[in-house]
This record gives structure tokens, sequence and C-alpha cells, in this order.
């Protein structure tokens, strides 16, 4: 079988981009790669750019190690998503999607174009379908982006967006937008710079790199070069109208042309399907990870220490969405009684000034408190070691956050907010909370210290983690057409 694989990002990028969906398609690719019936190429876009930028074309990635892979280079849609918010090009721009369909007819055809993402290219690429009818293509949900040009629902840095006003309130969500010429100078530069052999990260890419960017920022000879090279004044704020729009034509483009999509958990199906999606192509595919090894050599612990005592741990970004200061904020509420009884470790890269300060004011009031500036799959086994229950307090609708499959694999107990994926592991009511309600995460808590909550229960609903042959078993069925109904005329 021929697959094409797309995402925004090489799955070998030497920055580490993509997050977690990035380590997923790394983790895929390499399993299918494995069996020899299958022969896997893979497309990135949003991130190369020429000086000056010239049309869209594709070329074979030349600067990682990834095998078969491709770069579509000047394509109209900045990648990730917020370099090009409100941007048309997401949904329309005809020269990127013939330098894609160029791609497909020149390295094609493929039994099935899967985007793990529509970040970087216009959503019309989707049309392909229509030049391939045998290609199966596959789109997975790991974000909102289709739905949400900010990819998370997230309004303003600060709470859910439940309700977009058809578009009003996407004018005004983030803070702060940024200019797309001068990202495209930025990464013009870094694609010129790696041209030459420099790396990112390397002492002679970054010096180059941030003594040209000083240089034109200080001269401003930057952006008047890139206005006079592309002769058009800078693009106007999107307006309501657009992101209602935007909204409309991707779940049209995505209901006329994809065979199925994939939603990493049963939350993002449901937010999938109230969105518009067609039911009928919308499926639930929870991602395999080798990180659902762990739970076959691993059991149950206490949920309380031999001394009444509850160790905790939170892993990941020091991020609002997230509900990390909302845990902190709500650890301040418990009463002395109850905080010297709970232990709390964070494993995750250090914060800013007033936060470090925030964990530093809250540590001699528990039993302890660690931090961790960040971790890797090789350290996790250390880290969690002690640990009788994992915390998952997101703000946001959560697709699936890997922070939380790396501790379910490992047989602890997560307690979760009630919005996002997290909380579709353990299958347990008694350990979820309303989203960003101090007093019911600090009731979960209390039930938890007073004996409350059964783990035999707990662990009797829970689903066990999808191994990577179990997902790839998952995705076989919908890379092969289903077979045609027998003509009994």
């Amino acid at each position: 079988m021929r697959i094409l694989y797309y995402n925004w990002v090489d799955y070998n990028d030497p920055q580490g981009r993509g997050g977690g969906v990035t380590t997923y398609q790394r983790n895929l690719v390499r399993a299918l790669q494995a069996n020899p019936a299958h022969s896997v190429t893979f497309l990135s876009a949003g991130l190369s750019y020429d000086l000056p930028t010239r049309a869209p074309r594709w070329e074979p990635q030349r600067f990682t190690t990834t095998p078969s892979a491709y770069d579509l280079v000047n394509s109209a849609v900045l990648a990730p998503a917020h370099h090009s918010f409100g941007d048309a090009a997401q949904l329309h721009d005809p020269a990127s999607q013939a330098a894609f369909f160029d791609f497909i007819a020149k390295t094609g055809p493929y039994d099935v174009i899967h985007f793990n993402n529509l970040e970087g290219v216009p959503a019309s690429v989707l049309a392909l379908k229509s030049h391939w009818p045998q290609t199966r293509l596959i789109l997975s949900l790991h974000n909102y982006y289709p739905l949400c040009p900010q990819v998370n629902l997230w309004f303003q840095e600060s709470h859910t967006c439940d309700d977009y006003a058809d578009g009003e309130n996407c004018v005004t969500c983030l803070p702060h937008h940024h200019d797309g010429r001068l990202l495209r100078l930025a990464n013009g530069l870094a694609y010129r710079l790696k041209g030459m052999g420099l790396r990112p990260g390397t002492w002679g890419f970054d010096a180059a790199f941030y003594t040209l960017l000083r240089v034109g920022s200080r001269t401003n000879r930057a952006l008047s070069w890139v206005k006079r090279k592309l002769r058009t004044p800078l693009p106007k704020p999107a307006q309501t109208h657009s992101f209602a729009t935007r909204r409309t034509q991707m779940v049209a483009l995505i209901n006329t042309h994809c065979d199925a999509v994939l939603c990493v958990s049963n939350a993002v199906k449901t937010i999938a399907t109230a969105h518009g999606i067609a039911p009928k192509i919308t499926h639930a595919s929870y991602i395999g990870t080798a990180q659902a090894a762990h739970f076959a050599t691993t059991k149950p612990r206490p949920i309380l220490a031999p001394d009444g005592t509850l160790h905790l741990a939170y892993l990941g970004y020091m991020r609002r969405d997230k509900g990390f200061f909302f845990l902190l904020q709500t650890l301040e509420t418990l009463p002395p009684e109850t905080l010297n009884r709970l232990h709390l470790t964070i494993a995750a890269k250090r914060g800013d000034a007033p936060t470090m300060a925030h964990i530093t004011a809250l540590t001699p009031r528990m039993a302890s408190l660690t931090h961790i500036d960040g971790y890797t799959h090789d350290t996790l086994d250390a880290i969690l070691a002690t640990t009788n229950a994992g915390l998952v307090p997101v703000l946001w609708h959560d697709n699936l956050p890997q922070v939380a499959i790396e501790m379910h694999a490992r047989h602890i107990p997560l307690i979760t907010a009630n919005i996002g994926g997290a909380r579709e592991l353990g299958n347990t009511p008694e350990m979820t909370f309303a989203a960003g309600n101090a007093p019911a995460l600090a009731a979960r808590i209390t039930a938890i210290l007073n004996g409350e909550i059964d783990l035999n229960t707990y662990w009797s609903n829970a689903m066990p983690p999808p191994t990577m042959a179990d997902h790839l078993s998952d995705l076989m069925q919908h890379y092969t057409p289903a077979p045609l109904p027998a003509d009994h005329g």
C-alpha cells in the first residue's frame, strides 16, 4: 500500500516542533516502514520560503534525515496556524493547491493520503479526491483547526470558546497578530542558512540568524524590502464574516471529499459532529503509542502511601489552558490539614519569575513540592516512581493529552477535568471534576484522602491504552475501502 502522510512539520524536525503530533507521526511511520507491504511518503509545508518568496513549488526534504520526505516551499499558508490567523489562503490559494497537486501527480498515485493536519496548506487541497477518486482521503483531528483558527477553541488565551458568535469572537481572539511578511522573511532566512549547511541550535546558525534579524529590525529595511518585493499593502485584519465563511467552507470541504475523519477521542468526535462534520465519516480512533507497553509490565499501586499521604504528579506545560495556574490556585484554597498530606511533583519546563515564586511560596505548606525542569521518556519512570495519582486539570477541550496516556499506561489513576479526552482513559466519574471549578477539584482530592475512591472499580472501568499494533489495525480498516455490496439485480 502506498501512503502519503501530511503534517506541517517534518517528523524528524531538528527543532522539535509539532509537539505530540510529531511524535505520533514518527512512531506511526516507523511502524509502517517495518512492513515491506507498505511504502510511506511524507510531505510538509508552511515553513520553507525562498528569498524573495516565489511561486509555490515542492522539493525533496533537504534538511532532515527523513526518507521519502518532501517539502512544499513558498506555501501561501504559514504554519503553525496562528502564524496565518485570519488569512483567506487557509481556505483557498490556487498556486499552492496547484503545487500540491503537481506533487501528487509526479510522486503518486497513492492508495491513501492521510492528513494529520491541514495547517500549512489551503484546505481546498482536499479536492484532490476529485482528481484521484481511487485514493482514500483521511483526516485526523489532533486539534480543532478546521473549526477554530486558533486550533484549540480557546478564547483570548483565557477561557474555553463554546460559541464563536458567527465569527465575531474570532476577530478579537488573538492578543497579538503576527505579520506574515516578517514571518516569511524569518523563515526565508532560516531556509537559506540551512541551505548553507548551518543548522538551528548551532552557534553559527543562531549568530547569523539573529544578527540579520536585529539588523533588519534596527534599520527597518527588512519590512521595506518585503513590501517592495511583494508590491502589496499590509493585509487587512480578517472580519467576522471571514471567520464564519472559514468554518462553513472547511466543514463543507471535509464532508465532500474525506472518506474518514479520525478523532483521537470520543470527546473530539462529539465536538466535530456538533460543528457539522458528517457523523457517517467521523470515527473515534485512539492513537497508538509506545508508552502503552508499560500497561503490561506495571500494576496498580495503592492510591495512598502507608503514611496516609497522597503523591500527585502534574506533567507537561506551565500554561493557563493546561490548567496549571488553576491547579496552583486550587491548592492554595485547601486547609492546612489537607495540604500537609499532599506531595506534588511538577515535571514541566521552568516558568517565568512570578510563576516560580508562586511555586516557592506554596512549597512549605505541602508535605513536599518538587519541580523538575521538563522530562523525557527516559526519565519518566523515575519521576513517577512514587506517584499515586496524576493530574490533568485542563481548561480547554484537550483532545487527548499525551501526558495522560503516559501516566495511565503506568497504572497511575488520573484526576481529570470533565472536558477533553483524558477522562475517557479512566472512565470513572468519581475521578473527574468540572473544568475550572476549584471546589470540585478540591472535593476529588479530599475524597481520595478520605478513602472514598475504589481503585478496583477505577481499573475495571479503565481503557487499556492502544498499542501501535492496535492502532495500525484500526487505521487499516479506514485505509481499505469497504467492499461494494453485491448486485442482486
